[in-house]
């Protein structure tokens, strides 16, 4: 039982031996110790650190061998590893203290891989004599970033940039701030945000920041500033004159963010197609005018326009001759030639037919103290730069001085023929209208005598004598006779018509008619004579 409890004594002095054995190295004495200025210092990646320290240890030792290292493990029958031996930090670490009391050490260019714990290590003469500054001083090295208060920040708004670390740098730090590579002295202080108000597209950018007296400098940035589609311009190719029958290409370009997402064409506001870029084929002169592009994306849209003018040859070429009466010789003419074209028409040529050489030029074209040789067929021809075209020819016609005596001539007859044509249908209708009262008379059974003539050597004829006739005997359905007093049965005279054979007076010529001796009917017949009309029933 004593045995147990000695040898559970002697195992729990061995953890106290065990520290004895490392105090041994390190003494527990407090004559013994690192100081460091710092536990912990974070770094710029690519600055240089210098980490202060100093140590002490026991009056009268003698010290063999100081060093920096960063581990406090150390393989057996080994020392720690000497920063300076380290192939890693041989170039850039530098150390600055001696060996009294002083331990201070430089790190050049630091990077990532420095960020450790860092030991002091001093060694005396003695084989105890050994030291190792626990807990060290931690290094950490760190690079900067650029950070915003929005992805995309929207023209007009204000936006914060901040420089931060992943850790704490010194209140001392002056920060620079750049923009793409040109430095934003203006915004150089000690405050590590940026702000921008009220932002403009101009403001667009990599953004990135330094601590001033040190060569890091954070990575970019990129500051998107958001917008209405602004600025847009169309360009018309072919640039040049567009001449009609030629094919035009009208594109639109904006300047927006986010990019335009439509395009949309006006013509006098009539939407005439969409897309960016608008394709006219074989361009007519109907197509000038002003054309209008809309620009839109989600922030808004914008307007612009841009005039065409298709040049064309002249067409629709016309020649007029003024005036609308007849053309006499000495009188003055003017011709004058319209068209449409676009440039205007440059030059007008007049022709006339039949000839080889153009016989004017300009717009009218005058002819004065006209004569018959200028009669005839004229055109004109309009050129402009494009190309010409001729008219349809117009007549001129130059009439004799004499023609006025014709034409009232011709007047004068054409009218006296009108006459004699509506005598003559007037006697045509009487005859007409005789014809059918002698078939009505016909129709109730009148009698008729008969009118002798006799035959004469000359055309002027002459009645001799008028002798009355008797009635016919015929008796009527009543059995009465003309005698009765029946008026339609009327016994006429028959006329007989004597030749004159010589002609002895002038008297006689004037009087041809003495010999007729008139015949006096019954008072009955004469009675029904006077109330009848007296019908001739032919001459013999």
């Amino acid at each position: 039982m004593l045995e147990f409890r000695y040898i559970r004594s002697r195992m729990a002095l061995l953890p106290l031996i065990f520290l004895l054995m490392i105090q041994g190295d390190y003494s527990a004495d407090d004559e013994w110790g690192v100081n460091y200025s710092s536990s912990s210092i974070c770094a710029l990646k690519g600055s240089t650190v210098i980490i202060n320290c100093t140590y002490k240890y026991p009056t009268g030792r003698q010290i063999t061998k100081v060093f920096w290292t960063n581990t406090d493990v150390r393989q057996p029958n080994k020392d720690f590893p000497d920063l300076s031996e380290d192939s890693k930090y041989s170039q850039r670490f530098k150390y600055l203290g001696d060996k009294q009391h002083n331990c201070t050490m430089r790190l050049t260019d630091v990077r990532q891989t420095d960020s450790h714990e860092y030991f002091f290590r001093f060694t005396t003469y003695k084989a105890d004599g050994k030291w190792l500054g626990k807990p060290g001083v931690t290094l950490n090295i760190t690079d900067l970033q650029v950070e915003s208060s929005g992805e995309r920040v929207t023209e007009g708004h204000s936006v914060t940039l901040t420089c931060k670390s992943r850790c704490s740098l010194t209140d001392r730090s002056t920060f620079i701030w750049f923009k793409y590579t040109q430095s934003l002295s203006e915004r150089t202080d000690r405050n590590n945000q940026l702000i921008l108000q009220s932002v403009r597209r101009e403001d667009a950018g990599n953004y990135s920041c330094a601590v001033q007296g040190h060569k890091l400098t954070s990575p970019h940035q990129y500051l998107n500033v958001i917008y209405a589609p602004d600025n847009p311009v169309i360009s018309v190719n072919p640039s040049g004159e567009i001449v009609e029958g030629d094919s035009v290409n009208l594109t639109c370009s904006s300047d927006a963010n986010p990019p335009v997402h439509e395009y949309n064409w006006f013509k006098e506001n009539k939407t005439v197609a969409s897309g960016q870029t608008y394709i006219i084929s074989k361009i007519r002169s109907d197509h000038s005018g002003k054309y209008k592009c809309k620009s839109s994306n989600e922030l808004g849209q914008k307007y612009s326009a841009v005039t065409l003018n298709v040049l064309y040859s002249p067409k629709n070429v016309t020649a007029s001759i003024s005036g609308s009466g007849e053309i006499m010789e000495g009188d003055s003419v003017t011709l004058t030639c319209s068209s449409e074209s676009n440039p205007p028409v440059q030059i007008y040529t007049w022709f006339k037919e039949n000839e080889t050489s153009s016989v004017g030029s300009g717009q009218t074209y005058s002819i004065t103290n006209i004569n018959s040789s200028h009669s005839g067929w004229f055109y004109c021809e309009a050129q402009n730069e494009v190309g010409s075209q001729r008219s349809a020819a117009v007549s001129v016609t130059v009439l004799h001085s004499y023609y006025n005596l014709l034409l009232g001539i011709s007047l004068g007859c054409g009218a006296l023929f009108i006459v004699v044509i509506i005598i003559i249908l007037f006697i045509m209708r009487k005859q007409k209208d005789a014809k059918t009262e002698d078939a009505a008379g016909n129709q109730q059974g009148d009698f008729y005598s008969n009118v002798h003539a006799s035959e004469s050597a000359h055309c002027d004829d002459h009645y001799s004598s008028v002798t009355p006739k008797g009635h016919r005997t015929d008796q009527t359905s009543a059995g009465k006779t003309p005698e009765s007093g029946d008026p339609e049965e009327i016994q006429y005279a028959s006329v007989h018509h004597q030749a004159i054979k010589e002609m002895k007076s002038s008297e006689e010529i004037e009087n041809p008619y003495d010999n007729i001796r008139n015949y006096k009917p019954d008072a009955a017949v004469r009675s029904n004579v006077e109330e009848t009309s007296v019908i001739y029933s032919s001459v013999k």
